[in-house]
């Protein structure tokens, strides 16, 4: 076997550190040499449904964030190892009041973007602000619906004000949503054109076309980050079939997103042709989601009716040969605060039990449905996975399903604008909490554009579990949270998955280059032996 198996941190565990401070370099091998080539099946075309893929106003999914976590710096960002949140852009930053309602940060000295021009206090009021004031549909600004507003009191301070207490304000300052952006060059109310972007991270985009991407060391970067290469080429591939060739021809050096099932067993054994894989443990989930105002999947005895006859061990054996693991709940285990609150709810899965319910609410038999998915943004197993589920629920003579797969320009804004009956969706956390896979789903202006309102969620059990600094004491909030959704199903979740990378044998840091949210931490990598 040639796995490297990387154990991570419990994830959210313990508590989110009131005031917090700077740390220091993190030391590794040098950097320079030739670029490290990554490949990935993601792409960037710019479209209706994504007008400005990097964007911190619009972007809000993993592949974009993967170039943006690079390029961007935040207020705070999160360590090599470890859950709680450590400076980048800012020198310091805490609450200062016991409410956890004010949060104040200051700005650490000298800081420039990729153009030249000052980064200041006054830019992060801007991009705060501009998210806000945009509030594109299906981005990130729901991570700040509870951002009364935001002040910088000289170049040197900013001051966020809440509108509730919320303990889990400065890991929402790490996402890209929170990117510090030049406010004398985007728009304070409009998204920027095409793939423009401009930051003070730690790379700049230096090119990018329909073939590759290319990031080049920031020569005006100064936080804390230390590069162990001065280039890398993201080089996008239609098929990870595709790309596993090229890894294996040495033609790129990494093999990141998306690895196939079939894949990981062959990279497994890849050690005579100088490929290593490493697997991580992951938060990614996969769900169904379900248009609740539909004449027909809005009916609570149709989704619960799917929910009792869904196979989530048979769908993680055939479709992905077990490199996932079955979900029973919105919260993946390791958190926490996960509860099984599907398999409690409703067992094994029973034709049975799912005819009682369509019978009981006096529903007529096959219920004829339309499930979407995407065919080109979480790897090929996704038309297997929807295969699988079309035949469990047609299997059943209770369901007449059909998919459906759709590219996902298209599919992305038809499923935040409501096309879709049901469709399949995937989840990377946005910070290591339970809160990020309830908020985004059931606050107001949600993720999904959800007709789905339940108020005790919204308006009782999210503001109560963040009015708690201690992360472990909110398992019983988000436990009920867990119960309700397994209740009332708007989301029927499916599968949570594993981390993958496979690597040529001379490229270092592959361990350390998959963060908790899946994204890749591209200063990490470097060619030769550490140091």
């Amino acid at each position: 076997m040639n796995r490297k198996t990387v154990v991570l941190p419990v994830l959210a565990a313990g508590m989110l550190t009131p005031l917090l401070a700077g740390c220091g370099s993190e030391k590794g091998g040098s950097a320079g040499g030739d670029a490290i080539v990554v490949g990935t099946t993601d792409h960037f075309a710019v479209g209706k449904g994504a007008p400005a893929p990097f964007d911190p106003a619009a972007a809000y999914d993993v592949a974009a964030w993967g170039v943006m976590r690079n390029t961007f710096q935040t207020l705070l960002r999160f360590p090599r190892t470890g859950t709680s949140p450590e400076m980048d852009a800012a020198a310091k930053c805490g609450f200062t009041d016991a409410a956890n309602k004010v949060y104040r940060c200051t700005m650490r000295k000298g800081q420039t973007f990729s153009n030249g021009h000052t980064l200041d206090a006054e830019d992060v009021e801007f991009s705060l602000r501009r998210v806000k004031r945009i509030n594109h549909k299906g981005g990130p600004a729901v991570l700040f619906s509870n951002l009364d507003r935001v002040e910088a009191d000289d170049k040197s301070h900013v001051v966020f004000h809440l509108k509730r207490p919320d303990a889990t304000f400065p890991y929402k300052l790490t996402t890209p949503a929170a990117a510090v952006v030049d406010s004398q060059t985007y728009p304070a109310d409009a998204l920027t054109k095409g793939d423009a972007l401009v930051g003070s991270g730690p790379y700049a985009l230096e090119h990018i076309d329909a073939e590759s991407a290319v990031l080049a060391k920031n020569p005006h970067y100064s936080g804390e980050l230390e590069l162990r290469n001065s280039r890398v080429e993201m080089r996008f591939f239609d098929a990870a079939e595709g790309m596993e060739k090229a890894l294996k021809a040495g033609d790129i050096d990494v093999m990141g997103r998306t690895i196939s099932p079939d894949q990981v067993s062959r990279l497994d054994g890849a050690q005579e042709q100088g490929v290593e894989l490493v697997e991580q443990p992951g938060q990614e989930i996969r769900y169904l989601a379900f248009d609740t105002d539909d004449p027909t999947a809005g009916k609570k005895a149709v989704r619960k009716a799917m929910a009792q006859l869904v196979d989530r061990k048979k769908i993680v054996r055939d479709a992905y040969d077990r490199s996932t693991e079955p979900l029973y709940s919105i919260v993946p285990a390791g958190l926490p605060a996960h509860r099984n609150s599907f398999f409690n709810t409703y067992g094994e899965p029973s034709k049975a039990a799912a005819e009682r319910t369509l019978r009981d609410a006096g529903i007529d038999k096959p219920v004829k449905l339309t499930l979407t998915y995407t065919t080109d943004h979480y790897g090929g197993a996704t038309a297997q996975e929807f295969a699988v589920l079309e035949k469990q629920l047609n299997g059943s003579g209770l369901f007449d399903v059909r998919t459906k797969g759709v590219k996902w320009d298209t599919f992305r804004p038809a499923a935040t604008n409501g096309k879709y009956q049901v469709w399949g969706y995937g989840w990377y956390p946005d910070f290591p909490d339970a809160d990020n896979f309830v908020a985004p789903f059931f606050e107001k202006d949600n993720f999904l554009g959800s007709p789905y309102t339940n108020h005790e969620i919204r308006d009782e059990l999210v503001p109560r579990s963040r009015r708690q600094t201690e992360r472990s004491a909110t398992s019983g909030t988000f436990g009920r949270v867990q119960d309700i959704v397994a209740k009332d199903v708007p989301l029927l979740p499916l599968w949570q998955g594993k981390q993958y990378l496979a690597a040529r044998d001379d490229i270092t840091g592959v361990e350390w280059a998959l963060n908790s949210s899946s994204v890749l931490q591209l200063w990490e990598l470097g060619r030769g032996r550490d140091s």
